[in-house]
C-alpha cells in the first residue's frame, strides 16, 4: 500500500502553471516566484520533472510573477489578481537568452476556468468598499450573487432580529438557512439550525465568494451555498477610516394605530459608529490590520394588546362578551353533576358529559378567587385599558409605544508575518457581543 500525497483545502487563493521551453518541451527547475504588490511579500517554488508549479494559499490581491531559469530570458506578469479560493493557471513558454534579459507580460482574465468545476462568484472588495448596505451587514451583498434568494428578515442590521436572520438565504436551489458560511475559512455556523454566529464588520471583509452549485468536496455536508469570506489585512501603506452613521425619527412616517390611540410618532435612534486601521510593522516583512465597529439601536415600536378590564380584575364577567355580544358564561368549576362516565347517576341518564353551574351574574365571588392570583392581580403587571377596543369582545385595548434595540461591539485585529518565500504566518482575533433590549410593553 502506497499514500498518495495531495493538497489540503485552500481557502486563499492560488497560481498553477506550466513552464516550458520554445519546442513545448517541460522545463524542470525553473524559478518560480510570486509577490504581493500590496505587501511585498514574497512567495516561491520550482517547477518538478513536468515544468509544474504551484503556489498556494495567496491572500487575495494583486500579484507579480516571476520566472526564471539559466541560458533563457526571465520572464514577468505584472497586475495579477488573485481572488479568495480562485485557482489561476499561467502556463508560461521561456524563450532563449540571457537571464538579464526579461520579457513582460500583462496578465489578462482567463476566458474559461478550467481548474475547477463549481459554480460560484466573488463579492469583490470595491464591491464590500462602496456598495450600500442596509445597516452595514455585509451578508446583504450575497444576494448580488445570481441564483441567491434572500429570504425573511435578512436585510438591514440584525439587532432584535430572529437569530436564524442572518443565514436565511437560498443559495443554488438549497434550503435557506442550510449554507456554510466562513470567515478565512474557519467555519461561523453553529449547530443550533446552522444559525451564522457571526457576520463581520464590512470594514474587516476585503472580499468573498459564494459557491452556488457543484460545491467543493470539503463542503459536502451543507445542503445549500458555501459562503467564504476573507478578512483584510495590512500593507506597505498606512491607511485607516473613521466614520459615524446617525438615523433618527425626523423623516418617520406616523403608525396609523399609534394615531389612533394618540401614541404619537415612536422614538428611533441608531448610531453605527467604528474605524479601522491597518500598515507596516516591517516593511515587507510584518503587517497589522485593525477594526472596530459599535452599533447602538434604541427604536420604539407600537405594541397593541389585550388587557382585562378593571372589573374583570375583582371576578366581575358581566361584559366579558364574544364577538356576536353574547355574554360568555363563567362556570363554577366546583358544580357538576357526574365525575366520569362509569359514575351510575350519568349512565342512567344516558349522557356522560360533565355538567357545570354558571355563575350567578357571570361574576365570581371574592372569597372564591386564590390569595396569590388576587396578589398576583394586584401587582401592576398588566397595564390598564387606554382605548375602547374592538366591539363586544374589548380586545386590543391597550395601544403604546415601547422601546426596542440593542448593542453590538466587533473587535477584528489581524497580524501577517513573512517568515520565509515558503511560509508565512497570519494570526487573527475577532470578538462580537450582541444584546438585544428586553421589551417592556406595560411600563413595568
Amino acid at each position: 500500500m502506497f499514500a498518495v500525497p495531495t493538497m489540503a483545502q485552500n481557502i486563499y487563493g492560488s497560481i498553477v502553471g506550466t513552464v516550458t521551453d520554445a519546442t513545448g518541451a517541460p522545463m524542470e527547475g525553473a524559478a518560480v516566484s510570486v509577490s504581493n504588490t500590496g505587501t511585498g511579500a514574497r512567495q516561491a517554488a520550482q517547477t518538478n520533472n513536468s515544468g509544474e508549479y504551484r503556489l498556494v494559499n495567496l491572500v487575495p490581491g494583486t500579484y507579480k510573477l516571476e520566472i526564471e531559469k539559466t541560458g533563457f530570458k526571465r520572464l514577468t506578469r505584472d497586475n495579477i489578481g488573485v481572488q479568495v479560493e480562485s485557482v489561476i493557471r499561467l502556463d508560461s513558454a521561456m524563450q532563449i537568452g540571457d537571464v538579464s534579459q526579461s520579457i513582460e507580460v500583462e496578465a489578462s482574465a482567463p476566458l474559461l476556468q478550467t481548474e475547477n468545476a463549481s459554480l460560484s462568484q466573488v463579492v469583490s472588495a470595491r464591491a464590500v468598499e462602496q456598495l450600500p448596505m442596509n445597516g452595514r451587514n455585509v451578508m446583504n451583498l450575497v444576494g448580488l450573487v445570481p441564483g441567491v434568494v434572500p429570504q425573511g428578515s435578512s436585510e438591514g442590521s440584525l439587532t432584535g432580529k430572529n437569530v436564524f436572520a442572518a443565514g436565511n438565504y437560498q443559495i443554488g436551489g438549497g434550503s435557506a438557512n442550510q449554507s456554510s458560511t466562513l470567515f478565512d475559512g474557519i467555519p461561523v455556523n453553529i449547530t443550533y439550525g446552522n444559525v451564522t454566529a457571526l457576520t463581520p464588520s464590512p470594514d474587516a471583509v476585503s472580499e468573498f465568494r459564494v459557491q452556488t452549485n457543484n460545491n467543493t468536496a470539503e463542503y459536502g455536508r451543507y445542503t445549500g451555498g458555501v459562503i467564504n469570506m476573507s478578512s483584510k489585512g495590512g500593507t506597505n501603506q498606512f491607511h485607516g477610516t473613521a466614520y459615524e452613521f446617525l438615523r433618527n425619527k425626523v423623516l418617520n412616517a406616523t403608525d396609523f394605530f399609534a394615531n389612533k390611540t394618540g401614541a404619537g410618532r415612536p422614538a428611533f435612534v441608531q448610531n453605527q459608529f467604528g474605524g479601522a486601521v491597518g500598515g507596516p510593522i516591517r516593511k515587507d516583512k510584518t503587517f497589522f490590520f485593525f477594526n472596530y465597529e459599535g452599533f447602538r439601536a434604541r427604536q420604539g415600536a407600537f405594541f397593541s394588546r389585550s388587557v382585562p378590564l378593571p372589573e374583570q380584575i375583582t371576578g366581575n364577567f358581566t361584559n366579558w362578551k364574544g364577538a356576536n355580544g353574547v355574554t360568555i358564561p363563567i362556570y363554577d368549576p366546583n358544580t357538576q353533576t357526574c365525575n366520569t362516565p362509569t359514575t351510575p347517576t350519568c349512565a342512567s341518564i344516558g349522557n356522560p358529559t360533565i355538567q357545570r353551574t354558571q355563575f350567578p351574574g357571570n361574576t365570581i365571588p371574592a372569597s372564591r378567587i386564590n390569595p396569590v392570583a388576587a396578589k398576583f392581580l394586584a401587582f401592576p403587571i398588566y397595564a390598564r385599558p387606554n382605548t375602547a377596543g374592538t366591539p363586544n369582545t374589548n380586545a386590543f385595548n391597550f395601544g403604546k409605544n415601547a422601546s426596542t434595540g440593542g448593542d453590538n461591539d466587533q473587535i477584528n485585529l489581524r497580524g501577517d508575518h513573512q517568515l520565509s518565500d515558503k511560509q508565512r504566518l497570519l494570526g487573527r482575533f475577532t470578538k462580537w457581543t450582541s444584546s438585544n433590549l428586553p421589551v417592556d410593553v406595560y411600563g413595568n
